[in-house]
């Protein structure tokens, strides 16, 4: 448990606040790339506006009549009834309109009657085309079921001459290739064929075309194009309590948005009118066929009565039948009214068993007299041609449909059986009537046969007569029905456009440009800083650890001498090293003179640093040596150029009690106060030779002889030399190299410090290019060339030691 609350104290610790101000700075060091981005966005969003065509709105409004809930028999005031009795579930009526109007069917109808499948336009020079509609001096037409074929859109360059003369070229694609068919005009009207379909070419106005143009037509399927006028129409109520919608439609071209809306209207309150014209078409063949019926059985019984007359030469009746006859006549006149009522009912149910009129309406107002049997199938009617409107934007599987099948059947059930009822009454009523006028006959028996045979014709002719007076005025109310159909659409306002474009809006397409010009830029350093995975900076490391920074060494030539400091000089390294000595100074506590170096892998510059640290302490007056104590390969013996061959550190750890450690130390070039101990002989056995305690006796001895002893060790990630030469360390510097450490590499320090196997340890930042801009504050202090990878290792892959190399330096 305090382990892993010792990680989070460790994590606690690490954790910075983010420098909001040092962020601003880095990104504001890339400005050239910002004003490039912007001018790039900017100017895109200028060419994009220039070439894309305007698009315009066309509104307009609409009231959609509902009808009058009240009227009795009306279509409304039975759907309202039943739907009150539960019979019938359905959505509102006025929703159902919004949807016909926003129909694929009847968008279809429109860009058939518009041609809108085929789109004219004039290219310019410079900016988008020039949208035709009426304008266009050619028309293309193609017939929609052809056109419905097409596999792809039809290409037509038509190029005019002034003298009428039209040269065509229709592109298409057949078979995944593109082809071509050319013909020329000398005038027009003309015909093209092409293999998908025949084109008909004529002039506007039949006019001859007196000006060159070259005019672009494009020919899509009518379904196509009534999809594409779907995604472009919207239309929604004004309010929830009127039933006026508003219609808005985007086009390119004013005068084609405004045509679109009058002929969708219209074409919208055809089909209405179709619609509820449909009972009474219906209603009208009936009676014309049951006229033609009566009219020639009224002309038979005629002929009979005139026939009979004749014959027996009858001219009067005997005063005694008068009496009889006019109690008998009343109750043959009910016979005869009865007789109509019962043929009627008769061919209302021969009509209503035919299967083939199942889903059709029944004929209505004919002359029945009952007036329940005149509502219930008033209410069928209704029924059906409601279902008819559901199914122009549903299927039969639609709950409303499946519900409202459900109540047509037992309304039709209802119909057969009110017939059934109304057949056996008037049957009754018939026997009661016979009952009665046998009562008179009675009375008359003993009158003339010829008499009874001439009421029998003159019964049978009133009944004729009757029923087909009764037919002619049913039809001409059913013609009055007829004619009196209102639309069912009103148009409010009629389609208006603001006149400005409504698409691309500019402000838009430019704040966009605006924020892809400074967002690209923001997204792209971020993801470059994201995807760096070597330490390039003070803030890279600053990030990563919390340990005390002791200096920032920039790059610098080190080909001639890798000793860069120089006495008595004021340049940018000279002052750098200073710093770096200055700040090691403030670290040690007094006394400590013991200074060791090291880094997480070979190449990063310890040799260098150490060395020009040592000369910086040496050109201050203080008596230094630094100690050559990465045995395994030495590297101080390249930074002052002294021979792998010489004798070292190595030789007093493997025979202290015979080997003088101060006569190793040799004195440097650069500075008299400045001793050099190499590393000398590379051993069979470095790590044991530096756990020795001679390790610790060697450094007192040269504590008491020198101010300050720098140890330049191996890298602490590759070998274990480094921690055991710690424990005679006194300040550590944990060495890094720009554009070269990894990060996931250099967080080794982190656990060095945890777990305190370094003392007192602090890092220092070697060869930052500082003409580099992601190194922030560092940019613009001066161009500085670059050094090589000095002591590069090979343990392993990096860091290979041979243990023979001693003997292989002897041979």
């Amino acid at each position: 448990m305090s382990d892993e609350r010792d990680d989070e104290l460790f994590q606690a610790e690490n954790e910075k606040p983010i420098d909001y101000k040092a962020i601003l700075f880095e990104y504001l060091m890339y400005w050239p790339w910002f004003v490039a981005c912007l001018i790039i966005c900017l100017a895109g969003a200028w060419c994009y506006l220039r070439y894309e065509a305007p698009v315009y709105n066309v509104n307009a409004t609409v009231l959609i009549k509902q009808g009058d809930k009240n009227k009795a028999g009306g279509q409304n005031a039975s759907l309202a009834a039943m739907q009150d009795l539960g019979m019938l579930s359905m959505a509102s009526n006025f929703d159902n309109e919004v949807e016909i109007l926003q129909s694929r069917t009847l968008l279809k109808k429109v860009v058939n009657t518009l041609n809108l499948n085929i789109t004219y336009q004039e290219k310019r020079s410079f900016g988008y085309p020039t949208q035709l509609y009426k304008d266009t001096p050619i028309q293309v037409w193609m017939s929609p079921e052809e056109a419905d074929k097409l596999p792809s859109a039809l290409q037509i360059k038509l190029a005019c001459t002034a003298d009428g003369k039209v040269q065509t070229d229709a592109l298409y694609y057949q078979a995944g290739k593109e082809r071509t068919v050319s013909k020329n005009f000398d005038r027009l009207p003309g015909v093209l064929v092409t293999p998908v379909g025949t084109l008909t070419l004529s002039p506007k106005d039949s006019t001859t075309i007196k000006e060159a143009h070259t005019i672009y037509a494009t020919v899509i399927t009518p379904t196509a194009a009534a999809a594409s006028c779907k995604a472009r129409l919207s239309a929604e109520p004004t309010s929830k309590f009127t039933t006026i919608v508003r219609l808005n439609y985007n086009d390119t071209h004013i005068g084609r948005g405004k045509d679109f809306l009058n002929t969708l209207v219209a074409l919208y309150n055809s089909d209405a009118n179709d619609d509820k014209n449909e009972v009474a078409s219906r209603t009208a063949e009936f009676i014309d066929g049951r006229i033609q019926i009566i009219n020639q059985e009224l002309g038979t019984t005629e002929s009979e009565l005139a026939s009979y007359k004749q014959k027996a030469g009858l001219t009067d009746l005997s005063s005694d039948a008068k009496l009889a006859l006019q109690g008998n006549a009343e109750y043959e006149q009910k016979r005869a009214d009865n007789a109509t009522q019962l043929r009627l009912v008769q061919f209302l149910k021969e009509y209503i068993d035919n299967p083939s009129n199942q889903m059709e309406v029944i004929p209505a107002n004919i002359g029945l007299a009952d007036n329940a049997l005149t509502k219930v199938v008033g209410q069928y009617n209704e029924m059906l041609t409601e279902r008819k409107r559901l199914l122009r934007t549903s299927s039969e599987n639609n709950p409303a449909v499946v519900n409202l099948d459900t109540s047509i059947e037992a309304t039709r059930k209802s119909v057969q059986a009110s017939v059934n009822s109304v057949l056996k009454g008037l049957e009754i009523t018939r026997n009661d009537l016979e009952n009665q006028a046998r009562k008179f006959e009675g009375k008359i028996s003993n009158a003339p046969t010829q008499e009874k045979e001439l009421l029998s014709i003159t019964r049978q002719q009133e009944i004729k007569a009757s029923l087909y007076l009764m037919l002619l005025q049913k039809r001409e109310e059913n013609a009055i029905t007829l004619a009196a159909t209102a639309n069912n659409g009103r148009m409010v306002e009629e389609p208006l456009s603001a006149g400005s474009p409504v698409s691309p809006n500019k402000k838009t397409f430019y704040l966009i440009a605006l924020v892809l010009g400074i967002g690209i830029p923001i997204v792209i350093i971020y993801l470059n800083n994201l995807l760096r995975f070597k330490i390039e900076s003070r803030a890279d490391v600053e990030k990563i650890t919390d340990v005390p920074v002791v200096g920032d060494v920039p790059m610098a030539d080190t080909k001639g001498n890798p000793i860069v400091v120089h006495e008595n000089h004021n340049d940018l390294m000279e002052e750098v090293f200073r710093s770096v000595r200055t700040n090691i100074q403030y670290m040690l506590q007094e006394g400590q003179k013991v200074i060791l170096f090291t880094s997480t892998s070979s190449g990063e510059g310890k040799s260098f640093t150490a060395g020009n640290l040592a000369c910086s302490f040496a050109f201050m007056g203080k008596k230094v040596v630094i100690v050559g104590l990465d045995i395994r390969k030495p590297g101080l013996n390249k930074v002052f150029q002294i021979s792998h061959k010489e004798k070292g550190i190595t030789q007093y750890l493997a025979d202290s009690e015979h080997t003088d450690l101060l006569s190793l130390c040799q004195p440097s070039i650069v500075s008299p106060n400045l001793y050099i101990l190499p590393g000398g002989t590379v051993p069979p056995n470095p790590t044991e030779l530096v756990a020795r305690k001679t390790l610790d006796k060697a450094i007192e001895i040269l504590k008491a002889n020198f101010d300050y002893v720098i140890l330049d060790t191996a890298p602490i990630g590759m070998v274990t030399d480094t921690q055991l030469i710690a424990r005679v360390a006194e300040l550590s510097v944990y060495v890094c190299r720009a554009g070269y450490t990894h990060k996931s590499h250099y967080e080794l320090i982190n656990e060095l410090k945890k777990d305190k196997k370094l003392s007192n340890l602090c890092t220092l930042i070697n060869c930052i290019d500082m003409n580099q801009r992601k190194n922030g504050y560092y940019y613009g202090y001066g161009k500085y060339g670059k050094y090589g990878k000095y002591g590069k290792y090979g343990y392993g892959k990096k860091y290979g030691y041979g243990y023979g190399y001693y003997e292989k330096e002897k041979k």
